[in-house]
């Protein structure tokens, strides 16, 4: 190992990039030369692995020196006041938040909640805290066979409860993907040999086909002009073929095991290169998505479209320009790394203001929520933040409403205006009005789905476009109790009914 295989790997590296994280790497590297993993290898390499990852996410010669140091003051012994002294209070801020997070561990729901409480505390700081945990915990889950079998599942499942959709809803998929897998034959094992044998028979048989139909493709999207064109197929991953086999029941009813990637120069292009496909084989109804126009709200954007291929199959083409492509796979990291160059300066991606306040460092605010300026911060992050303010009936409760809030299947509705508004499977109108806003959600008097006045209590589904009818003398009822799926619209209601309470009792 040497440290010039993760600081190559830092983008546009300055001199005193690469010194701070050379300096990390060896300082690192004395502090744990004594150190074991389960394993027998030294424990230095999972700090040089989570470095690393967070290197190739695209991560500041900051982060990545912090990850090399993440454990020095949890397992080494090193004191707050020596890494502060030796680089910085920045490197000790997000040092120190990932040595708090580490300090509870998940043993029993009171402990469980409270690490998750910690976790949600810690992201509303510094994006970058959480970024190294996820680094970290990837590792972490790749040696996973090395720890004690009686651990091996109970560290899966937490992975796979709390990590896997974080990563996720960051838009982090590199991230995502992986553990989502790695945590699979730990809590299911023979779901996982047997969804593993289906695919590798499944993928044999489309490979072959897929090879001939992607030279036809190359060959129609050059005679429409389309010449700057990368393409590469991605296969499914295990775990994401066994929740969809389990809705889908057979694997023929599954056409994105592979799934191609058209990678092309501009948005137009993308539009242009779905015309020219669907000129020349037919699409499967339904199954055209449009995420450039409608991003998801972690931020995903591309152009999916399933066709059939002429030789009795059916293959999904993601079509994406080389940013898109970066962000699908980066996530919340690639915005560190990538700028849109206007008239000849170099300005935020739009839209993403949340992000830079977040991750770039404050002159030592950090603990900077909502109250202290941070508005831009997307709804599901303010609200988690939100979540470890207020008490519930009891821990085990709180926990479940973070699943199920948080962590759940999600859906994505529009507001008229077409605004994505993103929510658990099986909200309703309320938890839609509280969602963009309290003061309409405690004022709700109707709704409209797609042009239709609906009861309060209907189900949401995918693409419904929702409109709220408001009075001011509407007021929440205990019946919107029974209709509210989420936690914190259900918490709100319960409030506001309270105080209507008091208020007459006056």
């Amino acid at each position: 190992m040497l440290p010039k295989d993760i600081t190559d790997k830092l983008l546009n590296a300055t001199p005193q990039d690469v010194a701070l994280v050379e300096k990390a790497y060896y300082f690192a590297e004395g502090a744990h030369k004594e150190h074991k993993r389960n394993s027998g290898e030294p424990y230095f390499v999972h700090l040089y692995e989570t470095a690393k990852t967070l290197a190739e996410l695209g991560m500041s010669a900051t982060t990545v020196a912090a990850g090399l140091l993440h454990d020095s003051i949890e397992d080494a012994g090193v004191t707050p006041e020596t890494i502060e002294k030796e680089f910085g209070k920045d490197i000790l801020f997000i040092v120190d938040g990932v040595t708090k997070l580490g300090h509870v561990r998940y043993r029993g729901s009171d402990r469980h909640n409270e690490s998750l409480r910690k976790l949600f505390v810690a992201m509303s700081k510094d994006i970058r805290v959480l970024i190294v945990k996820l680094a970290d915990r990837l590792h972490n889950m790749r040696t996973l066979s090395y720890v004690p079998k009686e651990k091996q599942e109970r560290i899966a499942r937490e992975t796979m409860e709390v990590y896997v959709p974080i990563a996720y809803r960051l838009g982090i998929r590199k991230l995502h993907r992986e553990l989502e897998d790695l945590c699979f034959p730990f809590i299911d094992p023979e779901a996982h040999r047997e969804t593993e044998s289906l695919l590798k028979r499944k993928r044999k048989e489309m490979e072959e086909s897929l090879e001939k139909f992607l030279r036809n493709l190359k060959k129609t999207l050059g005679t429409s002009g389309i010449t700057q064109i990368k393409t590469d197929y991605r296969i499914k991953g295990l775990f994401s073929l066994y929740r969809k086999l389990r809705r889908k029941k057979e694997i023929e009813n599954i056409y994105d095991i592979l799934a191609l990637r058209v990678v092309v120069p501009t948005v137009g292009d993308c539009y242009r290169a779905l015309g020219a496909i669907h000129s020349t084989w037919r699409p499967l109804p339904g199954r055209i998505k449009d995420f450039i126009a409608f991003p998801k709200p972690n931020g995903y954007r591309a152009i999916h479209t399933t066709v059939f291929t002429g030789d009795r199959n059916i293959v999904e083409i993601q079509i994406k320009t080389e940013e898109m492509h970066r962000e699908s796979e980066y996530g919340i990291a690639s915005h560190l790394r990538y700028k849109a160059k206007i008239a000849g300066r170099t300005l935020p991606l739009p839209g993403l203001d949340w992000i830079k306040r977040l991750i770039t460092p404050q002159p030592i605010q950090h603990g900077a929520t909502k109250e202290d300026g941070v508005e831009d911060v997307p709804n599901w992050i303010r609200d988690l933040v939100d979540y470890q303010k207020h008490e519930s009936d009891g821990e085990d409760e709180w926990g479940d409403q973070i699943k199920s809030d948080f962590f759940s299947h999600r859906i994505f509705v529009f507001t008229p205006e077409g605004d994505v508004i993103d929510l658990p499977i099986d909200s309703t109108p309320i938890d839609f009005a509280y969602a963009i806003h309290s003061e309409i959600g405690g004022h709700i008097s109707g709704a409209r789905i797609n042009g239709k006045m609906i009861s309060l209590g209907t189900t949401l589904h995918n693409g419904d476009i929702v409109e709220i009818v408001t009075k001011k003398n509407a007021k929440p009822s205990s019946k919107w109790l029974e209709y509210a799926k989420t936690a914190s619209a259900r918490r709100k209601i319960r409030s506001a009914i309270q105080e209507n309470n008091n208020h007459y009792k006056k």
